[in-house]
């Protein structure tokens, strides 16, 4: 009989530029696959991966940002997003993609993942988290 953890990926990283964007979406999606109990962070940097309308054409490499509206689809849809690094980057909900999901246990209607939390609510998700996976 398997345990069910509660794993917790930390996005902290920009979204290009570097591999760990992309390999953090991969290593959520396959994770969320295996049933897990399945959440993302986003902090620092990383808060600009859920930001609405990105052009990648000029650093060559392939936009994965709409691989992120899947998520619901496989059940993650618990996304932290930190209020502070979006204060600091000049940033707020309304910059970011729409990130939604199919709740089963309210008539299948379509809510928010996104959940915007200050550093210390963020803290308090990481400490109720079996596994910190950090990108």
């Amino acid at each position: 009989m398997s345990e069910t953890k509660k794993f917790l990926y930390v996005n902290r990283k920009a979204p290009y530029g570097t591999i760990y964007a992309l390999e953090s979406l991969e290593v959520v999606l396959i994770g969320a696959a295996f049933e897990q109990d399945v959440a993302l962070a986003f902090l620092d940097d990383g808060v600009y991966q859920l930001t609405k309308g990105q052009a990648t054409d000029e650093v060559g490499m392939k936009n994965f940002s709409p691989t992120y509206r899947a998520l619901g689809d496989y059940d993650v849809n618990k996304i932290y997003v930190e209020q502070e690094s979006l204060d600091a980057r000049g940033l707020s909900l309304d910059d970011l993609q729409a990130l939604t999901y199919e709740d089963e246990d309210d008539d299948y209607a379509e809510k928010d993942s996104i959940k915007v939390v200050s550093a210390a609510e963020l803290a308090k998700i990481m400490e109720q988290s079996d596994v910190i996976l950090s990108f």
